[in-house]
């Protein structure tokens, strides 16, 4: 759970309005059908200044997101890099955490929903980097979403009942985070986080028909590792490959990269932050801070 900062503004529908007057009806229809797409961005700090990490790969997920959900967005890319990076301007020095949300607005009830009402907001507030500790897994007795259910490729205000369910239960139980998995028994991802393994050297994570949500986290990952030269495989992941893992580690945009220590009380063989968890954590610190070479494609100045 992530403690609110209240900035000044919120952007909506193309206007900044004060944070406590950015209010929606109680009969807005996605608050009843969890008809809404978002974003999940963060503004680092970097030796020129605040910079927002892969701002227009999020911006065209959330696009892709909307057009899966048969809303249009009624702004360009250009004018959404725009807003952002203007509210961003708003809150003064700090790293930022921005919440892109798509939703469908007031003016009718009923599961055919007018899809037209297309409203945007963006929220931009401080943000504090979590206390660094490696993660402990619980599976989850909740299945994640079947892809011919839910579609996984669109980030959804609704298919988050699903995690939210499986986290609840973990943090109740004393864990750190849920281990969802397929209908089939595969690994599918953590409750907002993508999973990883490393066996033998060899980076291995679930490939996007175990109903992920293919994370921009886990592309830069995948980035950072072939151009360290470390092996990469996406594919089925057995269940039992988390119990047996050399190395596990999740990504998240909010979280970053985290080791695993345990899944449901067994251990990692690293026991935490392994050698190749290591060097991809700190290429991926490089890479949001504008330190690694390939951060130059990920970096948007504010």
């Amino acid at each position: 759970m992530t403690a609110l900062s209240p900035a000044e503004v919120i952007w909506m529908d193309g206007e900044f309005v004060p944070w406590d007057a950015a209010q929606v009806h109680v009969l807005t229809q996605s608050l009843h059908y969890g008809w809404a797409v978002y974003e999940g961005i963060r503004a680092h700090e970097t030796g020129q200044g605040l910079a927002v990490f892969r701002l227009r790969d999020h911006l065209a997920r959330l696009a892709r997101s909307a057009r899966v959900y048969l809303m249009e967005l009624p702004y360009s890319q250009e004018e959404l890099v725009t807003a952002i990076t203007d509210l961003i301007g708003t809150g003064g020095a700090g790293p930022r955490y921005v919440r892109p949300l798509v939703y469908l607005g007031y003016g009718s009830m009923g599961v055919a929903l007018d899809v037209s009402a297309v409203r945007v907001a963006l929220a931009a507030w401080a943000w504090q980097e979590p206390p660094t500790r490696d993660w402990r897994l619980m599976t989850s007795g909740w299945r994640r979403n079947h892809q011919d259910a839910i579609p996984p490729l669109a980030k959804a205000t609704g298919g988050y009942v699903n995690s939210s369910l499986a986290k609840l239960a973990a943090v109740r139980a004393g864990y750190d985070d849920a281990l969802l998995l397929t209908a089939s028994g595969h690994v599918s991802e953590c409750s907002a986080a993508n999973v990883f393994l490393v066996r033998e050297d060899v980076l291995y994570t679930p490939s996007v028909e175990q109903g992920i949500l293919p994370g921009i986290t886990r592309a830069t990952v995948l980035a950072l590792a072939r151009a360290a030269g470390i092996p990469t495989v996406e594919r089925p992941v057995a269940h039992a490959e988390t119990y047996i893992a050399d190395e596990l580690f999740v990504t998240g945009t909010a979280t970053g990269i985290v080791p695993v220590a345990s899944v449901d009380d067994r251990p990692t063989a690293s026991s935490g932050c392994g050698p190749i968890t290591t060097v991809l954590r700190d290429a991926y610190q490089d890479a949001v801070h504008g330190r690694h070479p390939m951060a130059d494609g990920w970096l948007t100045p504010v």
